[in-house]
């Protein structure tokens, strides 16, 4: 039977939750010593870092990471898993103390949000074997680049809305997600793409947002693919055409509750390997797990159960 923990390692991002981790750590760093007896940790301090440290970390023998932030964060230690798309140690597990504003990944895994109990979680949850996205995409300057996500990745109005609360973080202002979601749906019409699933050509038109769901929730909250599964090895396809502002505020809040896959202007596949192709050249902007990393065109790959989280997965 394997030893409850063993070698630890924290990675922290001290700007996340709007800079208020780094006043708490602490106070995490305490809690944290109440269930773990030993472990190090590192501050990041540049975006991407956290991959490196996890990377680093694991091929010293690292047999549990913790991150202490939010969506973002614990996408880039995930990231660390992998080297030349293959895992470092595939019996490592990860961690998540949710400090961030979103943490949507962790609704799904029944992550607790009060600190004390998320670190008592991580001591008592068993390991899940979770779905691990992989996504070939177009960088900002036009090459090719490749990361693993495993909540979602969408392109569209999540792209834009994301590109807009970094624009106003860079001049220092509020970047309430919720406001810029209004502001950009002011002005964004959707954009013109065709969608392949499993080798067949699925939709093809104007569409306002297109999620690659391995999980449920995105956005703060809401609840894009209500009916996904972290460990199904299969992504949820959710597309919405596109929609008016009238439209948006009469029917936006069946995606707060996930009742709108009935809704007329949306349509949902399963499949494992999908395909998106912009059919103009305007640029789609992509994000995963809530990180604006390129665009369209792009490839996104499922690799069934290739991650071990402490977690305690919903079933519906």
């Amino acid at each position: 039977m394997r030893r409850r923990f063993l070698k630890t390692r924290v990675i922290v991002n001290p700007a996340s939750n709007q800079g208020r981790t780094r006043h708490r750590w602490l106070e995490i760093k305490e809690s944290l010593k109440s269930f773990i007896k030993e472990f190090k940790y590192d501050f990041t301090e540049k975006p991407f870092q956290a991959t490196e440290l996890a990377r680093e970390a694991l091929k010293e023998g690292t047999e549990l990471l913790i991150g202490v932030g939010g969506d973002g964060t614990v996408n880039e230690i995930a990231n660390g898993f992998f080297d030349n798309q293959q895992a470092i140690n595939p019996e490592a597990s990860l961690g998540i103390v949710p400090s961030g504003t979103g943490c949507d990944l962790t609704r799904s895994l029944n992550i607790p949000r009060n600190l004390k109990n998320a670190v008592r979680f991580i001591s008592e949850a068993p390991d899940q074997a979770i779905d691990v996205g992989r996504v070939s995409f177009a960088g900002p300057e036009g090459q090719v680049a490749s990361r693993y996500f495993l909540n979602i990745a969408d392109f569209g109005l999540g792209g834009e809305v994301v590109k807009r609360v970094n624009e106003e973080r860079l001049k220092r202002k509020a970047s309430s997600y919720v406001r810029c979601l209004i502001e950009t749906m002011l002005s964004f019409k959707g954009h013109q793409v065709s969608i392949t699933v499993d080798g067949r050509e699925k939709a093809s038109g104007n569409y306002l947002i297109g999620a690659i769901a391995n999980g449920r929730i995105f956005g703060k909250g809401m609840k894009v693919a209500p009916r996904a599964r972290l460990d199904d090895s299969l992504f949820d396809i959710i597309l919405v055409k596109s929609l008016s502002f009238l439209e948006f505020c009469l029917h936006g809040w069946r995606l707060i509750n996930g009742s709108h896959l009935n809704y007329h202007k949306v349509s949902m596949w399963r499949g494992q390997k999908i395909m998106v192709t912009p059919l103009r050249p305007e640029p789609v902007l992509i994000e995963l797990d809530g990180e604006q990393v390129g665009r369209l065109p792009a490839s996104f790959e499922i690799i069934p159960r290739s991650l071990q989280v402490k977690g305690f997965l919903k079933k519906g």
